[in-house]
C-alpha cells in the first residue's frame, strides 16, 4: 500500500483552474488498489468538507485565506503532516510545496507566472516571495508535473531542471454529453480572476469598439468582492451591455456555456486554459488569445486574436458572430478536439507519476 499525503492548504473554494484540477483527478482515485490518500486541508476546507477525496483529510488549523499562515504550512506543516502519517510520498498539487520535503515530492507546477511574466502577479501576493517558494519547491521535488507542453517548456527554461524530470499531464473536460436540442445563444461569456494576466479591460475596450447596432452583451464571471471592471465599464460608456458576476456555482457556469454564442478568453499568459476546453466541450464557439498554449488546447477548432490589440479582439468577435456557419462549424470541431483531453487519462498519469516518485532512488 503507497500512502500519499496531499499538500489541499491552496484548497479555499476560490482558486479556480487549480482547484479544478485537483478535484477532477481526485475525484476519480478512489478504490485504486494499493493506494491510501491523506489530505492536509486548509481549515476552510475541512469545515466545508470534500466528498471528491478519496481518503481522510486532516485539518491544519490554518486559515490559508490568510497568506502567512499559508506560507507555514507549506514551509512546514506539509513535511511534519507527512513524517506524522507515514507517507511514502508527497503531492503538492498547486505549484507551491515544502522545500524540504520528509517524503518524495510530487510537484505539480501550473505555470512559472512570477518568473516568466512578474509583471502580471498583484502585487499583495509578493513577486519575490512568490519566486523563492516556487523555486525551494521545484528544487526539492523529486518530479514535477504540468498541464502543458507550454508550460513544460517555460520550467525547463526557468528552473534548469532535466527534461526527464518534467511530465505533462493535461486536464480534461467535464465529460458533459452535447446530445440534447440546441438552446437559443445570444452574448459572450469569459470568466476569470481578476489579476492582471486575465486581460479583461482590454477586452471591454474591444465591446467599446464594435458599433452598437452589432454589440453583443458580454457577462464575465469570477470576481470575488467589488469589480474592478465596473469603473473600466463606466468610463467606455458600455455598462448596459455588460454583467459583471462574481463567483458562480457549477451549475451557473455551465448555463452560460450553454446559452452563450461564445466564449471569449483574452487573457495574455496560461500554464492550461480550462476555459478554452470547457466552451469547446459544450459545443460553444471559443475566440481566444493567440498565445502558444492555447494553441495547444484549441488547434484549428478556435479563432484567434492577439490579446494585445483590441481593434483586432474586436474585429474577430464581429467576424465570428456575423456568420451562423461558422459559428456551427467551430462547435462542431469544438466538440471533436475536446474529446482528446480526459480526466481518466490524466488520473491514470497521475498514479504513474505517483508511483515513479514513490520509488525513485
Amino acid at each position: 500500500m503507497t500512502r500519499v499525503l496531499v499538500d489541499l492548504l491552496f484548497f479555499t473554494g476560490k482558486q479556480g483552474g487549480t482547484e479544478t484540477v485537483a478535484r477532477q483527478i481526485y475525484s476519480r482515485l478512489a478504490a485504486r488498489p494499493g493506494w491510501e490518500f491523506v489530505g492536509y486541508a486548509s481549515s476552510e476546507l475541512a469545515a466545508a468538507g470534500a466528498d471528491w477525496f478519496p481518503g481522510r483529510l486532516i485539518d491544519s488549523g490554518l486559515q490559508c485565506d490568510k497568506r502567512p499562515q499559508w506560507a507555514w504550512g507549506e514551509l512546514f506543516g506539509v513535511s511534519r503532516a507527512a513524517r506524522a502519517v507515514g507517507a511514502d510520498v508527497i503531492h503538492a498539487p498547486a505549484n507551491f510545496g515544502p522545500p524540504r520535503p520528509s517524503a518524495p515530492l510530487l510537484l505539480t507546477l501550473h505555470d512559472v507566472l512570477a518568473f516568466k511574466r512578474p509583471e502580471f502577479l498583484p502585487s499583495k501576493l509578493g513577486v519575490l516571495p512568490t519566486k523563492l517558494l516556487i523555486a525551494g519547491a521545484a528544487r526539492a521535488a523529486t518530479r514535477i508535473v504540468t498541464v502543458s507542453e507550454a508550460a513544460r517548456t517555460d520550467i525547463l527554461e526557468v528552473t534548469g531542471r532535466r527534461a526527464s524530470d518534467v511530465t505533462v499531464i493535461h486536464p480534461g473536460g467535464s465529460g458533459v454529453t452535447t446530445s440534447e436540442a440546441p438552446r437559443p445563444r445570444s452574448g459572450l461569456f469569459s470568466l476569470g480572476n481578476r489579476m492582471p494576466h486575465k486581460n479583461f479591460p482590454r477586452l471591454l475596450e474591444a465591446l467599446a469598439l464594435i458599433p452598437e447596432a452589432e454589440r453583443p452583451t458580454l457577462t464575465i464571471s469570477g470576481s470575488h468582492g467589488d469589480d474592478p471592471l465596473r469603473k473600466v465599464a463606466a468610463e467606455l460608456g458600455i455598462e448596459k451591455w455588460v454583467d459583471l458576476r462574481g463567483w458562480l456555482t457549477n451549475d451557473e457556469v455551465e448555463s452560460l456555456y450553454r446559452t452563450s454564442a461564445a466564449v471569449v478568453f483574452p487573457t495574455m499568459f496560461e500554464g492550461f486554459g480550462l476555459p478554452v476546453l470547457e466552451g469547446m466541450e459544450r459545443g460553444c464557439p471559443v475566440i481566444c488569445s493567440d498565445i502558444p498554449v492555447l494553441r495547444e488546447v484549441g488547434g484549428d477548432a478556435v479563432r484567434y486574436f492577439d490579446p494585445a490589440d483590441a481593434d483586432d479582439m474586436a474585429a474577430q468577435i464581429r467576424a465570428t458572430l456575423a456568420d451562423s456557419d461558422v459559428l456551427s462549424e467551430m462547435a462542431d470541431a469544438g466538440r471533436a478536439r475536446a474529446r482528446r483531453f480526459t480526466w481518466d487519462a490524466a488520473a491514470d498519469a497521475l498514479l504513474d507519476a505517483l508511483a515513479a516518485t514513490a520509488t525513485h532512488d
